[in-house]
C-alpha cells in the first residue's frame, strides 16, 4: 500500500470510528477523492428528467460486477422466493414491469446474504409485436435494467439502478440479474413491507425504431391469466455465520467498544445526507463497516520501546463505484468513478503513531 492510499485509509478509519465526525469527515474524503474543493452547486433544472448515459451506466455496472465476483466463490444455501408482478406501464421509449417479493421471515437469523439473483423468463417472440417498418440499421437486443424501488412516506418513490444488461429480442428462456445490492438495501431499512423492484425494457440505442423493437420483449408475469411457465423468482445465497462467518466480524450482540477488535456494520445512506442526496445518483448507500473494540496492550516495559498503545483500526479496504453529477462551466455532466478505500474489509490492532 503506497503512502497516499495509507493516508486515505487512515482518514476513512477516523471518519468511521468517531461518530461526531462522520458526516463532515466523510464529505471531505469524497471531495478529496474527486479532486473537488466543494460540493457542486446544482440548479433545479439539472435535476429534472435526468437520464444516465449508456456509456456511464455500462462503466458503473462493470465496476460493480468486479466488486461482486468474490461473492460467487463463497459456500451458499440456495433459497427461492416467488415474486408477485404488479402493473406493467408503457411509454414511448420504456416498458416498466413492477415486481414485489415478500421477504419477511425468508432470511434466517445470524446469516448473511452473499448474493441475490432475480430470474425472469423471457417469452418466445411474438412477431406481431415487431414494428411493420424495418430499419436499415438492424436491432438485435433490448436493454433490460433492474431498479430497487424505495417507497417513501410522501408517496414519491425513488429508484436505484441495480443491474443492467442487453437481452436478445428473438431469444427466449431464463435471464438472470444480480440484485444483491437491492436485498442489502431492503435489509438495511428493516421494514416489514415487501421488497419492490422495477424491470425497465428500453431500446439498445437511441431512436424510435430501437424502442419499438424493445417492446417485443416480454417476461412472464405472476398474473393468474398468464399461463406461461416460469414465474419471476428471487434466489438468495446465504451463509450461516456460525459456520462461515469471519472471526473478524463483530457479533450483533457485542456491545460497542466492549468486544475485542472486530469489524462492525456501519451503513452510510447517501439519500439521508443533505449534501449528497441530489449529487450522488448511485448507489443509494453502502455498507462501509467500521472497526470497533479493544486491543491487548503490551507490557509497560515493551510499551516504552513501541510507538504507543495499540488500537483497533482498518487493515484492509475495497473500492466503492458511484455515479455522480459534476458541474463544468455552464454544463452539468454525469460520470462514474471508483472510490478506493471506502469499504473496510478487515480490522486489526495497530500501534498508535
Amino acid at each position: 500500500m503506497d503512502l497516499r492510499c495509507a493516508g486515505m485509509l487512515c482518514v476513512l478509519c477516523l471518519v468511521l470510528t468517531v461518530q461526531a465526525f462522520t458526516q463532515e469527515g466523510f464529505k471531505e474524503v469524497v471531495l478529496k477523492q474527486l479532486g473537488l474543493s466543494e460540493v457542486p452547486k446544482l440548479h433545479e433544472t439539472d435535476l429534472v428528467d435526468l437520464v444516465i448515459p449508456e456509456h456511464v451506466r455500462n462503466k458503473y455496472m462493470s465496476m460493480l460486477k468486479r466488486q461482486r465476483v468474490k461473492r460467487r466463490a463463497l459456500p451458499s444455501i440456495l433459497r427461492g422466493i416467488p415474486g408477485h408482478t404488479g402493473e406493467v406501464l408503457y411509454s414511448d421509449t420504456t416498458t416498466r414491469q413492477k415486481l414485489m417479493f415478500d421477504m419477511e421471515g425468508r432470511i434466517p437469523k445470524n446469516s448473511e446474504v452473499t448474493m441475490a439473483e432475480l430470474k425472469l423468463f423471457k417469452k418466445p417472440l411474438d412477431r406481431a409485436n415487431l414494428p411493420a417498418k424495418q430499419s436499415h440499421r438492424p436491432v438485435s437486443n433490448a436493454r433490460v435494467s433492474v431498479y430497487w424501488v424505495q417507497q417513501q412516506h410522501d408517496g414519491i418513490n425513488r429508484t436505484s439502478l441495480i443491474d443492467s444488461r442487453l437481452v436478445p429480442i428473438r431469444g427466449s428462456g431464463w435471464k438472470s440479474f444480480d440484485v444483491t445490492q437491492a436485498v442489502h438495501y431492503w435489509l438495511r431499512n428493516k421494514r416489514q413491507e415487501p421488497m419492490f423492484l422495477e424491470v425497465w425494457i428500453e431500446g439498445e440505442r437511441v431512436g424510435s425504431y430501437a424502442s419499438e423493437m424493445a417492446k417485443a420483449v416480454c417476461f412472464t408475469s405472476q398474473d393468474p391469466k398468464d399461463k406461461a411457465l416460469g414465474k419471476p423468482e428471487l434466489l438468495l445465497y446465504t451463509l450461516n455465520l456460525d459456520d462461515y462467518g469471519s472471526p473478524g466480524d463483530c457479533r450483533e450482540d457485542a456491545a460497542m467498544g466492549k468486544s475485542t477488535c472486530c469489524r462492525q456494520k456501519h451503513y452510510i445512506s447517501f439519500r439521508e445526507l443533505s449534501w449528497a442526496q441530489h449529487w450522488i445518483l448511485e448507489p443509494a448507500g453502502f455498507q462501509a463497516y467500521r472497526c470497533s473494540g479493544s486491543c491487548r496492550q503490551p507490557p509497560r516495559a515493551l510499551r516504552r520501546l513501541a510507538s504507543g498503545q495499540r488500537s483497533c483500526a482498518a487493515a484492509g479496504s475495497s473500492a466503492l463505484p458511484i455515479i455522480y453529477l459534476v458541474r463544468r462551466g455552464n454544463r452539468t455532466e454525469i460520470e462514474a468513478a471508483e472510490f478506493p478505500n471506502m469499504v473496510v474489509e478487515s480490522c486489526s490492532c495497530v500501534a498508535d503513531g
